[in-house]
């Protein structure tokens, strides 16, 4: 706003004195409308500061990266789907599962029960009265008591030669190790503490409360560093098999090696799952875990680390954008309405993309269904670039920038509109990193990427993990190679 001034025509006609007032009045009023501006300023940074402290403070699952553990008891409920007036659990007409019988051959007893009177005239039955029909079979599986471990005592003999009067020991054999636990237990202990996530003490103290095998806190340690040798040549096959595969979802959370920030990385591959513990959160992170020569599609968020990845080799992740939407669609003023706006239209690409996996429509349908979804939301996002919302703004540029990112999904068989395959894989890792805080050395870091990356594996193949692991470290001490993790279908 300018300030108001007196012609200098009319000024010269005044009085000196009333001159100089009218200047002291001029100079004043300047100075007011400079401390105004500077409040008004100052009142549109603090509004923008409480918009968005107050939508930190609204921040849960649902609309933003947190994870569902973080939100806050006060959080307001997750939606959920429209209740359909039926009961809960099964429905009538529903088959039901029941258990497999195990054929009378696996069985370990077998209890005959017969009838010892009749229930309607209470008649005393003989024993061996013939059967109308095929006895009805359950099986009752149980546990021993006490699972007492096989003790095996290796006794090496020493003579004297007959030839040279030297004292002769028998050589160790190639399968009886050099410490006091077999392969299995060595396994065991991997998978306790690598898998299900047990200290050392626990998995001191659950091995003797099942086996009544006394473990020392130090041997824990020390068969998961032979576990991690054993299962070395297998982790470096995940690899090679995530690299030459058609895509891959990744993504990366915070790790910890002796207090020190890491970050570990999954990859999930078509036959395989690798992790990886880096020491950035960079594009050469991303590198070193997918490989140098990979070629195919990689479904991520949209970190920095991404970006060297060109976009018509990525699938961006609908369900952050979800969660970017909804924030914006709480934030209040003219963000409220766009981000509503961007939310409808990504319930109707899920929509679809869910009629397309349920088989309900093939892969042109989804095109076709699409293609207007596509237009309205481009149409949407060059809209936001004008609004005068610096988030807005801001994330429209940056979807308009990696566009066909957005929709690989809708041409490429395989490639899932969701990064969700990769967060479910770094779960365990994360409950993990909740109890131990990390590990304390490259030596746990790298037991922590492999043992991690064989069990993700084993499941993605349907193997059985134990065995895998016992085959594995058989082999080691053997100095075989290791049995193959990856059959690629």
């Amino acid at each position: 706003m300018e300030t108001p001034t007196l012609p200098d025509e009319l000024r010269a006609t005044l009085d000196p004195a009333v001159q100089a007032y009218i200047t002291f009045l001029e100079l004043q009023v300047a100075s007011l409308q400079s401390q105004v501006s500077a409040l008004q300023a100052e009142m549109a940074e603090l509004r923008s500061q409480l918009a968005a402290a107050q939508a930190r403070a609204r921040q849960n699952s649902a609309n933003s990266s947190r994870p569902p553990s973080a939100d806050q008891p006060n959080a307001p409920p997750r939606p959920r789907r429209a209740p359909t007036g039926r009961p809960r659990g099964a429905q009538p007409g529903h088959k039901g599962r029941t258990r497999d019988l195990l054929p009378a051959e696996a069985v370990d007893e077998i209890v005959e029960h017969r009838p010892s009177r009749c229930s309607r005239c209470a008649t005393a039955l003989p024993a061996d009265l013939p059967d109308l029909s095929e006895p009805v079979r359950q099986q009752v599986w149980d546990v021993p008591p006490v699972v007492k471990p096989v003790v095996t005592e290796h006794r090496f003999h020493t003579v004297c030669c007959p030839a040279c009067q030297a004292p002769v020991q028998a050589e160790r054999p190639v399968d009886v190790p050099l410490g006091a636990f077999g392969p299995l237990v060595t396994a065991l202990v991997g998978l306790l503490h690598g898998r299900y996530r047990l200290s050392a003490r626990e998995t001191m103290a659950l091995l003797l409360d099942l086996f009544q095998m006394p473990v020392a806190l130090g041997s824990v340690p020390a068969m998961c560093e032979e576990v991690s040798a054993a299962v070395a040549g297998p982790y470096e096959e995940a690899q090679a098999a995530v690299s030459a595969g058609a895509r891959a979802n990744v993504d990366e959370t915070g790790w910890k090696q002796a207090g020190q920030r890491r970050w570990l990385w999954v990859a999930v591959g078509v036959a395989s799952t690798v992790f990886l513990v880096a020491a950035t959160r960079s594009a050469a992170a991303l590198t070193l875990i997918l490989g140098a020569a990979f070629g195919g599609i990689v479904g991520s968020d949209r970190f920095s680390a991404y970006r060297s990845v060109p976009k018509e080799r990525r699938q961006v992740c609908w369900a952050h954008l979800k969660r970017n939407f909804t924030a914006l669609a709480e934030w209040g003023g003219a963000t409220t309405g766009w981000g509503k706006e961007a939310l409808a239209l990504t319930e109707q690409v899920f929509v679809a993309w869910h009629r397309f996996r349920e088989g309900s429509c093939d892969r042109s349908g989804l095109q076709a269904e699409l293609q207007p979804v596509q237009a309205k939301l481009q149409a949407l996002l060059e809209r936001g670039v004008e609004l005068r919302s610096d988030k807005v703004q801001a994330l429209s540029r940056e979807l308009l920038a990696l566009w066909p990112a957005l929709w690989t999904f809708v041409s490429v068989a395989g490639v899932e509109p969701t990064n969700n395959v990769a967060e479910q894989a770094l779960r365990p890792a994360v409950l993990w990193r909740k109890g131990c805080f990390g590990a304390h050395s490259d030596a746990g870091n790298v037991f922590v990427q492999r043992i991690l990356t064989v069990s993700a594996t084993c499941r993605q193949q349907q193997r059985h993990l134990l065995t895998f692991l016992t085959d594995a470290v058989r082999a080691h001490r053997a100095g075989l190679s290791a049995p193959a993790l990856v059959y690629t279908p």
